[in-house]
C-alpha cells in the first residue's frame, strides 16, 4: 500500500511550533487551526480561539477573501468589522475549487488539529474535501461545520443566516411588543452564540482526542443554538399547553422590571425577582409599606400585579434625575443598569479599568479600538492581539515555511490562480 503523502507522522498529540510572528504563548499555543469559512459564525468561534494563542491560519479565496473584507464600516479602506475578527490570523489564499488548491489544503489539514468552516451543507464534498476525505488524510483531526439548518434533515440544503437562525428557533417570535411585528436584535446574536458554542464544542472534542479517543465532525448549527437558549418554552408548551407571547420589555422571572425612563431622558433596567431584593427597592423608593402587603408576598403574586408595580417604579424613576437615581439604588444594594449608548461605554471608567477596549494597530487602518479579549484568565492571560491580515499576507510563510514549497512552486500557483 502506497504511503498516504499527507499523514502526521505521529498519532500522539504533540504541541505544533507556531510560525515566526504568532503572538505570544496563551493556553492554547499548542493548537493549530485552519480557518476555512467566511462571515462570523464559524470564523468568529477560530477568533476566540485565536485570542488565547491558538494558531488560527486563515484559507481564503484569492479574490476577495473572506466577504467580512467587504462590509463597513471601512477605515482607510479597511473594515473595521475585519479588524476585530480576523485578529491573530494569518492569511494564505487558495483556491479551493480548483484540484491544486484541494491538494494544499489537504497538506494543512495533516498538520492540523481541528478545522472549522460554514459553507452550505455539500459544498466541501462537491470538491472532494468533506469529513471523510480529511480524516483519511488526518484521523485526528477536529471537524466543526456550521450550518444554518445543520448537516442533515429536510432543510439542511437550506442557505441560512442569523436572522433565519433567530426565526426558525422561536426567539425571535417571542421579541418585541405585542402589537408590533417581531424585531432582531441589535446585534447577529445567533451568529456570535453559535461561534461561541463551536468554540467549546472544538475544545470538547479536541480534550476527547487527546484523552486517547479518535477526531471527530462536529455539526452545529444557528437555529439549534437559538433553541437551545429558550429556557422552558417548549417544557411550557408542551407540559401546560402555554404558549410564550412577545411581551416587550414585561418578562415572567422580573416584578417589577422595565426599561424605566427618567426624568433627563435616559433609561434605566430593573429586574426583580427575589423577595428581598423586593424590599430593597421598595425602600429605596419610599415605599416600604408595598413589600407588606399580601399580593406582593410572592413574586407570583407580584407578576399578578406588574402593571401596578411597574407603574409605580416608573412614576418615582420619572421624578429623578439619572445621576441621583443612581445613587440612591447603589446605596440600597438594588441591582440596575443604565441603558448605555456606545459614548457611555467609551467614557465608562469600568470599562477602563477592566480593559475592555483596545487598541490594536493596523498596518493600513492604523489604530483600531475594539473590544478587548474575554474571559480573564489567571494563569494564560491573552496577549495583546496582532492586527487582522492584509489578503494572503502570509502566502510564503505558510506555504514556503509550513508546507516547504519552493519559490518556483510558489511563483507557478500564483500564476495559475490557485493562490
Amino acid at each position: 500500500m502506497a504511503p498516504n503523502p499527507y499523514s502526521p507522522h505521529s498519532m500522539v498529540h504533540t504541541a505544533l511550533p507556531p510560525l515566526p510572528g504568532s503572538p505570544a504563548p496563551g493556553a492554547l499555543s499548542n493548537l493549530r487551526i485552519l480557518d476555512i469559512g467566511t462571515m462570523v459564525a464559524g470564523p468568529v468561534a477560530c477568533t476566540f480561539l485565536a485570542d488565547f494563542g491558538a494558531e488560527v491560519i486563515k484559507v481564503e479565496q484569492p479574490s476577495g477573501g473572506d466577504t467580512l473584507r467587504g462590509l463597513g464600516p471601512f477605515k482607510n479602506g479597511e473594515s473595521l468589522w475585519w479588524c476585530l475578527e480576523g485578529r491573530n490570523k494569518k492569511s494564505v489564499t487558495i483556491d479551493l475549487r480548483q484540484k491544486e488548491g484541494q491538494d494544499l489544503l489537504l497538506s494543512l489539514v495533516a498538520k492540523a488539529d481541528a478545522i472549522v468552516e460554514n459553507f452550505r451543507p455539500g459544498t466541501l464534498e462537491s470538491w472532494n474535501l468533506g469529513y471523510d476525505r480529511l480524516a483519511e488524510v488526518n484521523p485526528r483531526l477536529v471537524m466543526l461545520s456550521v450550518s444554518g439548518f445543520g448537516q442533515s434533515g429536510p432543510y439542511a440544503k437550506r442557505a441560512g443566516y442569523d436572522r433565519m437562525g433567530l426565526a426558525f428557533s422561536g426567539v425571535m417570535g417571542i421579541t418585541g411588543y405585542p402589537d408590533r411585528p417581531p424585531v432582531r436584535l441589535g446585534i447577529s446574536v445567533a451568529d456570535y452564540s453559535t461561534a461561541t458554542m463551536g468554540a467549546f464544542a472544538v475544545m470538547m472534542a479536541l480534550y476527547h482526542r487527546d484523552r486517547g479517543g479518535p477526531g471527530q465532525h462536529i455539526d452545529l448549527s444557528l437555529y439549534e443554538t437559538m433553541f437551545r437558549y429558550t429556557d422552558s418554552m417548549v417544557g411550557s408548551y408542551s407540559a401546560l399547553g402555554k404558549r410564550r407571547a412577545r411581551t416587550g420589555n414585561v418578562h415572567q422571572a422580573a416584578a417589577p422590571g422595565d426599561n424605566f425612563e427618567t426624568r433627563d431622558g435616559r433609561f434605566i433596567v430593573l429586574t426583580v425577582s427575589g423577595d428581598t431584593l423586593f424590599r430593597k427597592l421598595c425602600a429605596a423608593i419610599g415605599q416600604s409599606a408595598l413589600a407588606d402587603e399580601p399580593r406582593f408576598a410572592t413574586h407570583s403574586s407580584r407578576f399578578e400585579n406588574i402593571e401596578e408595580l411597574n407603574a409605580t417604579v416608573a412614576q418615582w424613576m420619572r421624578s429623578r434625575d439619572t445621576a441621583d437615581i443612581r445613587e440612591i439604588l447603589d446605596g440600597a444594594g438594588v441591582a440596575y443598569s443604565v441603558i448605555y449608548t456606545v459614548e457611555d461605554i467609551v467614557e465608562d471608567p469600568h470599562y477602563n479599568a477592566r480593559e475592555n477596549i483596545i487598541g490594536v494597530e493596523h498596518p493600513v487602518a492604523g489604530m483600531v479600538q475594539m473590544p478587548g479579549v474575554v474571559p480573564k484568565m489567571s494563569g494564560t492571560p491573552a496577549a495583546q492581539p496582532a492586527a487582522a491580515p492584509t489578503l494572503g499576507a502570509h502566502n510564503d510563510e505558510i506555504l514556503k515555511g509550513l508546507l516547504g514549497l519552493g519559490d518556483a512552486e510558489v511563483d507557478r500557483l500564483r500564476e495559475a490562480k490557485v493562490i
